[in-house]
């Protein structure tokens, strides 16, 4: 008796179980198609809304909500627009029936890219009580960045069959950041002393940063040959080749613009094996003249 009175116990505590996530479950099931969207890009969504209860609808619509007013009276934004109605009304649905609706969402130009959720308000009335019911919720939408990069490079020292140095620098001109981002270098008209492969990391958007290379120029048609890859805003892997001229002087070109002093290394060494040699001279004919002085004494 007494496992049965427990058997009871469970399977009536499981019902009541049961019965309360049943009021939990909503009567509508909605569902949107997840789009990707650029800043100032617009595009559709079907939202599909399902009769899911064990009673008839009617008068149903839907609509998005895209700004909202707090108790202060502050109005808040997303930075979406609707491109014509934000409320669109459905059929009736019996019980297991659904349909749907499409908005046209519009990105905001300043928008900063990310995932957003679109809040919705599904309005209906319930043909067995004719009372008018809501449901709310959300779905979710993504607006990505284009990644937009642009390349300069500089050199230093950069005279043939000198030691100089190579720095690219990457400019992130789009609005999402650029990640795990690498350069590797294939020398043409120079010699690597540096690596060829560098690691800079993260560039933010509306931000740069830059690789530099320690060379030895061998040619006046010197190239910075580079193969840029990095994640992009989505994680996508992403590889960019750049091939940018690099201005390489000869000795005397560099000597013509005043970016090297001409060496006067040689010129000195002569004047001082000169001065050697005069004193060298000199000593000689000092002692020559004593000795016939003393001579002359005699």
């Amino acid at each position: 008796m007494k496992n049965i009175a427990k058997t009871i116990l469970i399977l009536a505590l499981i019902a009541v179980y049961i019965i309360g996530m049943l009021s939990f479950i909503s009567p509508v099931s909605v569902s949107a198609d997840y789009i990707i969207l650029y800043p100032g890009d617009q595009g559709n969504v079907k939202v599909k809304v399902e009769n899911n209860e064990n009673f008839d609808m009617k008068d149903i619509s839907i609509s998005l909500v895209l700004s909202s007013v707090s108790s202060t009276g502050t109005v808040t934004s997303l930075p979406f627009n609707v491109i014509g109605s934000s409320s669109k009304d459905l059929d009736d649905l019996d019980n297991g029936d659904d349909d749907s609706a499409t908005f046209t969402i519009k990105a905001s130009t300043e928008i900063t890219p990310g995932d957003y959720n679109i809040p919705y308000v599904v309005t209906y009335i319930n043909k067995d009580t004719s009372s008018t019911k809501q449901e709310q919720g959300t779905f979710g939408i993504r607006v990505s960045a284009k990644t937009d990069l642009d390349f300069g490079v500089e050199s230093t020292n950069n005279i043939i069959w000198q030691q100089g140095k190579i720095t690219l620098e990457i400019i992130n001109r789009g609005l999402g950041d650029i990640k795990s981002v690498s350069v590797e270098v294939t020398p043409e008209g120079y010699d690597l002393i540096s690596k060829e492969k560098i690691f800079v990391g993260t560039i933010n958007a509306e931000d740069s940063d830059t690789a530099s290379w320690d060379i030895l120029f061998t040619d006046q048609n010197a190239e910075l040959n580079a193969k840029i890859t990095y994640n992009d805003f989505d994680n996508n892997k992403q590889t960019k080749m750049i091939n940018l001229p690099i201005q390489v002087y000869t000795q005397q070109e560099a000597l013509d613009l005043g970016l090297i002093q001409k060496s006067h290394t040689t010129l000195y060494f002569v004047i001082v094996i000169l001065l050697v040699i005069i004193w060298f001279i000199y000593r000689r004919i000092r002692k020559a003249r004593k000795k016939r002085a003393k001579e002359a004494g005699r």
